[in-house]
């Protein structure tokens, strides 16, 4: 029979929750490292220091796994952008100026959320490989609900007569394309870090786009 000193000594054991988030972030790490074909639940179950029965217990394949570990990250990436919309544009003093502060911190994610993007990485070069459903469902957690955040503070520009908005949710797709894309695209996705100088110059030509795209009409 166990000591009190001996129970009082023993390391708490991780409920059922924090066993699965556990297991989430440590196949984070694997997809990211691994990639979907690549990654095993063998490999999980070992790193995150469990038998691949437990990993069975919460996620009923692999494929079931990788799915948690999109939406959960995705989640995590939109929710970070939420943030940004709702921090940026305020009070606009130049609006120029002020959508390339939003078009810079709309980018942070890149570093700030780097075994996200490393999954994304591989899911474009294994888009014939992965689950069907998968690249739906990652969609909707992730990049369409930060989309619609970002449309929201642009309609808000649009009342205020600094924009000509018809269509908020398409004006937030031409922001991204337009203001981030390029960025995301030369850096592959964050993988390789861009000199200053040279994202200051994407976000500002293709502010300048934007700008141009959706100025007011002048009144004749």
């Amino acid at each position: 029979m166990a000591t009190p000193e001996a129970t009082a000594t023993r390391p708490p054991q991780a409920g059922p929750a924090e066993q699965r988030r556990h297991i989430v972030r440590t196949a984070r790490d694997v997809f990211a490292r691994e990639g979907w074909t690549h990654a095993t639940v063998e490999t999980v179950a070992d790193e995150a220091d469990v038998t691949p029965e437990t990993v069975a217990h919460y996620f009923k394949d692999k494929e079931q796994l990788l799915l948690s570990v999109l939406l959960e990250s995705a989640a995590a990436v939109a929710a970070s952008l939420t943030v940004v919309a709702e921090e940026h544009l305020v009070d606009v003093v130049d609006l120029e100026q002020d959508l390339a502060a939003l078009g810079r911190a709309w980018l942070t994610p890149l570093t700030s959320f780097p075994e996200h993007f490393a999954i994304v990485r591989h899911i474009g070069a294994e888009l014939d490989r992965l689950p069907a459903g998968v690249l739906e469902m990652w969609q909707t957690a992730g990049p369409r609900q930060a989309r619609r955040e970002l449309a929201r503070r642009l309609r808000r520009l649009a009342d205020a007569g600094l924009l000509d908005i018809a269509d908020a949710d398409h004006a937030a797709d031409r922001f991204i394309q337009l203001v981030a894309q390029g960025v995301v695209q030369r850096s592959f996705h964050g993988a390789l870090k861009l000199p200053d100088f040279e994202v200051d110059a994407l976000i500002t030509d293709g502010v300048t786009d934007f700008v141009r795209l959706f100025s007011p009409r002048a009144t004749p």
